[in-house]
């Protein structure tokens, strides 16, 4: 394959490529920190959330009766999710806390699988499932200021975009921005994986999406290119398919997409590409 272009000019160039057999891959752990600023580092084990200076000293604990898995920080404000360890009505996941980043105290309990952090102590925090596809967003002091239909993955920055995760099959995800009054902007891709990971975001605010097996590129005015081609993802078999993309260097990403044996569940083949990222010229 040669190189490709995308929204502003990116170009991805594959130099590498191998697959392995294995077993079913291990879910990783969450491991600290969450979130860091210049004097002070957030992370977590089971059961405690806590807060450290860059030396390591301990500011601030909070219990919580789970596992925090992330942390959003926004002017004085930390927004911290967690998942549960004993499965409940709302399945592995646990409250999320909106905590007084100075001490600790907390100021709000919500609900919701993913956040991010805006200016001035806001947050986003979403949920997907049970019969929600909702985004909230919450002031600092934890009171709801408005609302979108719509769930994924959080992008911030000139705005909010949405990289939509809906589980559907066939999928309506697609990348969309959200706007005052709960009025969402939809890009025109329709996105083939109902389940895409956590896209890169590049300097210029490009998105890169590893979508059933091909590398999307969508710009701020949700404009898409495709970059590569990587796997064909049979028709109707996506379900047997997940990926990652990983921002590795400056000019480089990795992309693995592990493919699920359709007559053994606990079997797989690992695809792995190093790819080499050209800014536009």
């Amino acid at each position: 394959m040669g190189n490709t272009t995308g929204p502003g000019s990116w170009r991805v160039t594959v130099l590498d490529q191998q697959s392995k057999r294995g077993l079913e891959p291990t879910h990783r752990v969450p491991v600290e920190p969450f979130a860091r600023r210049d004097d002070l580092v957030i992370g977590g084990r089971t059961f405690e959330i806590t807060c450290t200076d860059t030396a390591g000293r301990v500011r601030w604990t909070h219990p919580i009766p789970g596992v925090p898995n992330a942390a959003h920080i926004s002017s004085g404000r930390v927004l911290v999710t967690t998942g549960s360890v004993d499965y409940c009505a709302w399945g592995p996941l646990g409250p999320a806390y909106l905590l007084d980043l100075a001490d600790g105290t907390l100021i709000a309990e919500l609900r919701g699988e993913r956040g991010a952090a805006l200016g001035g102590g806001r947050f986003v925090l979403g949920l997907e499932g049970y019969d929600f596809f909702h985004t909230w967003q919450y002031d600092r002091d934890g009171d709801l200021t408005d609302t979108w239909h719509t769930y994924g993955h959080y992008v911030v920055g000139t705005g909010v975009r949405v990289v939509e995760t809906d589980r559907g099959n066939p999928t309506g995800s697609r990348v969309v921005r959200l706007r005052p009054g709960g009025v969402i902007e939809r890009s025109p891709l329709l996105l083939t994986a109902p389940q895409v990971g956590r896209p890169v975001v590049l300097p210029d605010g490009t998105v890169l999406i590893l979508d059933a097996g091909v590398l999307r590129a969508v710009g701020r005015d949700l404009t898409d290119t495709v970059l590569a081609e990587l796997v064909t993802v049979p028709g109707g078999e996506g379900h047997r398919f997940t990926s990652t993309l990983e921002h590795t260097a400056a000019d480089r990403l990795t992309a693995v997409i592990r493919e699920q044996n359709p007559e053994r569940a606990n079997k797989y083949i690992s695809h792995t590409w190093t790819l080499a990222l050209h800014p536009p010229q």
